[in-house]
């Protein structure tokens, strides 16, 4: 078994920066669970996969058009992001994830400034599961390949395609509602049922930026009955996106 050179790791370790992961357009992702994933759903994505005997012992049958090499674990202690690594990582290519139009009759997410990576991993899974397929991004809000994104978004990270820019005079353009999701807003669970739109959630700290507040058709909040001072970014989104997909569904 070949040792990891010492430019393998530098390589990979690259990963973890965003200049790096925009310059060679590849990321990495971690664990069994996600890496099953993307072997079932986006094997076109891998570029190679890094793992210890333990694991290849375990996936013997995998496509022989898949790079691989297997590794000790010391050398996973170097390249991975985690700070308990699992067994097996995978050097992925970036999709293009081209822009797209707004899609009347569906929702949408907006994103404006969400920069905590557990939270946006969280979102783009919450997304996932309510059947969102596309998720608009403001400049500033987290990069969907840091390590820790991909480890919270886990498989459902290139489902969902992820757009990022300036969106603000878009969506005066748009034709289809839009909510912000304000302290200040509608009750959401006695709200009538809305027509399909785009949803915006803000920045964890200073919520959604004014200028595109005056851009929405209606604003939202969850009700507080507790002390608790604000919720979870991630936590809010499911909980807006229940109520908003269901409702319209009835």
């Amino acid at each position: 078994m070949r040792m990891l050179s010492k430019l393998e790791v530098k390589y990979i370790q690259s990963l973890s920066d965003k200049k790096s992961r925009t310059v060679l357009k590849q990321f990495i992702a971690e664990g069994p669970k996600i890496v099953a994933d993307l072997l079932n759903e986006y094997p076109s994505y891998i570029v190679c996969i890094y793992g210890t005997k333990s694991w290849f012992d375990k996936n013997e049958n995998l496509p022989k058009n898949i790079a691989t090499r297997e590794i000790e674990s010391f050398e996973l202690d170097k390249i991975s992001a985690l700070q308990t690594p699992q067994d097996v990582l995978a050097v992925m290519s970036m999709p293009e994830n081209e822009l797209i139009p707004f899609q009347k009759g569906k929702w949408l997410l907006m994103l404006d400034g969400i920069q905590d990576p557990g939270n946006m991993g969280s979102i783009i899974r919450i997304a996932d599961w309510f059947g969102i397929g596309a998720i608009y991004c403001s400049t500033g809000t987290a990069d969907i390949y840091n390590p820790k994104v991909v480890q919270a978004a886990m498989g459902s990270l290139l489902r969902i395609t992820v757009c990022y820019g300036d969106f603000d005079a878009w969506l005066q353009q748009t034709g289809i509602p839009v909510y912000a999701t304000l302290l200040e807003g509608e009750n959401i669970y006695t709200a009538s049922p809305l027509p399909p739109g785009i949803v915006i959630i803000g920045n964890e700290g200073k919520g959604i930026r004014p200028s595109m507040v005056t851009k929405t058709t209606k604003s939202l909040t969850i009700p507080k009955i507790g002390k608790a001072e604000s919720l979870n970014a991630a936590v809010a989104t499911g909980i807006v996106l229940a109520q908003l997909v269901n409702g319209s569904s009835r």
